[in-house]
């Protein structure tokens, strides 16, 4: 009995703990478990929304509708709840609740702001044949539209947007009216008047590239006028087109169109443009005649398009410049009258930048060139001055006014104050950059006379001459050449002795000397001698510098002059009865920048009736004279001392 008893107790108490446990939360995450519904409290965005189904709360993803009075439009109009675990307090997650909305692809996005009435337009009672994107039947204000239309055709305007205008006011409330502006091709909004429609359209002409249109578009309407222009100098050969679309064929009964471009002629009248419309060059000069000097421009001119050639006018313009060398103003213009012609500009100024240009009255340029006159030979140096101290001469560069300075030409000539036969030139080519230069064996007893000319490409300019002395304060002056004298003339046979001695320093190798016969006394003419360049004899001219023979002196030596002898490039003709000569023995030394040629001169003239040897015989003459006279004295001196003697004995005899 008692056994039973704790029996039944124990399943009374089974029983009792079953019911306990089965009044337990379930375990959520236990399949098939028991879980109470999630709602979401009814959102607060505004009294004019309405929702479907109306109430206060909403289970977890039930979808509910949004709509608002007539003229307004809800940011979504579907929308649904969501619990978003938002903590875990105490091992339990805390949920809030999130609103999504459906978008216009039908996907849900999170709805982060309060969903409101907007006001909005009812789709627009325009051409049947437009096209609005986005398609609907509602939009909201302010809200871009786009319009497009079939191929072919085009709508006024591209791009919409509605705007709600208060109309009136009644009660307190607003009376609104809902009105469409539509977007300019420069970016404003206008008001739409009219109804907008799908309009014929002509795609823009495939013409060139440099052809600019106005208004640039790709379409334009059928008879809207286009405005073409080119670059500067250059002109189309219509300048305003519109479109016009003709019937081309009729198929199924429905016409087919073709776009045909109409230009407007000189006349004012409408012409169909049967081939490309180009950019032309409106003025062209002609190819090889421009014609550039150091003082003038001149250009042969066409015109392509007589109509837009009408009161042309070319200039003539220097450029700015700096000193030293400022350009002089040119006041070169002239009127172009015709369809072709040449343009000379006004007398301009060596090596200056011009600018040429021909142009229309309202500024058009069709020709623009700017272009820089041929150089001449520079002005000649005017500033050289030498130093004392270091016996080099100075002077100031030459500005490249006529022209770039390439460099100087510098002769210098010595002539020695011991030696008035002796004369050393010294030709130089010296660097643009190069602004000094030493005397040759700078010292006391020598005389200088200095050339320079500045070098341009178009050759050397004017020589300036400056003469120095180096043992002398005052003034210089040339010192005369006084040549040295010849023996030996032979008139009749056409020749003269030369005493010739070797030019080479003493330091240097003997070389090469030459010797050359001018027909002058005249000082300039035996320095141009010295540094000439000799030509062969002709003996059927006046006779010039030639060479007459090529020595290799290494000691004094008598050379007969006028003996007909000849060699490779020399000839020693025989000297011409009645002429002044000056012959000259020189000595050349050439390297890559100095010429230098040191000569020594004899000067005689070839005289009728001078008989051979004249200066041995005149000698002869005066030693005969000479000893006569000696024999006289001694003769009278023997007479008078025998004749003193006598005397005393004469006296003696009488006495």
């Amino acid at each position: 009995m008692a056994l039973q008893l704790v029996a039944l107790s124990f399943v009374l108490v089974l029983v009792s703990l079953l019911a306990a446990e089965g009044q337990k939360e379930p375990d959520p995450t236990v399949q098939g478990a028991p879980r109470e519904t999630a709602t979401c409290r009814r959102p607060q965005w505004g009294s004019r929304l309405q929702l479907a189904p109306d109430q206060d709360n909403y289970k977890e993803n039930e979808e509910v509708m949004l709509s608002c009075p007539e003229g307004f439009q809800p940011s979504f109009t579907h929308i649904k709840c969501v619990r978003e675990v938002q903590s875990i307090s105490y091992g339990k997650p805390e949920y809030r609740e999130v609103w999504h909305g459906r978008d216009s692809g039908g996907g849900w996005v999170r709805i982060r702001s309060n969903v409101a009435c907007v006001a909005t337009c009812r789709r627009p009672q325009w051409d049947w044949r437009l096209w609005l994107a986005p398609d609907q039947d509602n939009y909201k204000e302010n809200e871009e539209v786009m319009l497009s239309c079939p191929k072919g055709f085009q709508p006024s305007f591209t791009r919409v947007k509605c705007v709600r205008e208060v109309q009136s006011t009644s009660f307190g409330t607003h009376v609104y009216r809902e009105v469409w502006d539509g977007k300019l091709s420069g970016g404003g909004w206008v008001r739409i008047q009219s109804y907008v429609a799908c309009v014929a359209t002509c795609r823009r002409p495939q013409w060139g590239s440099r052809l600019q249109l106005a208004p640039d578009q790709d379409n334009y309407k059928e008879n809207e006028e286009v405005m073409l222009s080119c670059p500067e100098g250059f002109q189309p050969s219509f300048t305003h087109i519109k479109c016009v679309r003709e019937v081309q064929s009729i198929s199924y009964g429905k016409p087919e169109y073709r776009e045909v471009w109409h230009g407007r002629d000189s006349g004012g009248g409408w012409v169909r443009i049967r081939s490309n419309v180009a950019c032309v060059e409106v003025l062209q000069v002609v190819p090889g005649t421009l014609e550039v000097s150091s003082t003038s421009i001149k250009l042969n001119w066409t015109c392509r398009l007589p109509d837009a050639c009408q009161n042309m006018q070319a200039t003539c313009r220097a450029m700015p410049s700096s000193p030293p060398c400022e350009a002089e103003e040119v006041k070169g213009e002239e009127m172009l009258h015709g369809q072709e012609g040449t343009f000379t500009c006004p007398p301009l100024q060596p090596f200056t930048d011009y600018s040429v240009t021909i142009s229309l009255p309202l500024g058009t340029i069709l020709f623009s060139w700017l272009v820089r006159t041929e150089g001449t030979v520079p002005d000649k140096p005017e500033e050289l001055w030498l130093d004392p101290s270091t016996g080099s001469l100075r002077w100031k560069a030459l500005p490249s006014c006529q022209g770039e300075i390439i460099g100087y030409q510098l002769n210098i000539t010595t002539r020695s104050t011991q030696d008035g036969a002796f004369l050393e030139t010294e030709r130089l080519r010296l660097s643009s950059s190069v602004t000094e230069h030493p005397l040759p064996e700078y010292g006391p007893g020598s005389s200088y006379a200095v050339t320079m000319q500045g070098l341009t490409a178009a050759g050397a300019g004017a020589a300036s001459l400056w003469e120095f002395q180096s043992n002398s304060s005052h003034t210089p002056h040339p010192l005369d050449i006084s040549c040295r004298s010849v023996r030996d003339i032979s008139p009749s046979q056409g020749t003269a002795v030369l005493l010739l001695h070797p030019i080479a320093h003493p330091n240097e190798a003997a070389r090469e000397h030459q010797l050359i016969v001018a027909a002058t006394h005249n000082g300039t003419g035996v320095e141009g001698a010295c540094v000439g360049e000799p030509q062969p004899f002709n003996a059927s001219q006046q006779p010039g510098a030639y060479m007459a023979a090529v020595l290799n002196l290494t000691t004094s030596t008598d050379f007969v002059l006028g003996d007909g002898t000849r060699g490779q490039g020399y000839h020693n003709a025989a000297l011409r009865l009645g002429s002044d000569y000056t012959a000259l023995l020189r000595l050349v030394h050439r390297s890559q920048q100095v010429e230098k040629f040191t000569c020594v001169c004899y000067s005689f003239s070839v005289v009728a009736g001078q008989p051979p040897g004249s200066w041995r015989g005149t000698v002869i003459g005066v030693v005969v004279l000479l000893a006569i006279f000696l024999l006289s004295a001694g003769i009278l001196w023997l007479v008078l001392s025998r004749k003193r003697k006598s005397l005393p004995s004469k006296a003696k005899e009488d006495n």
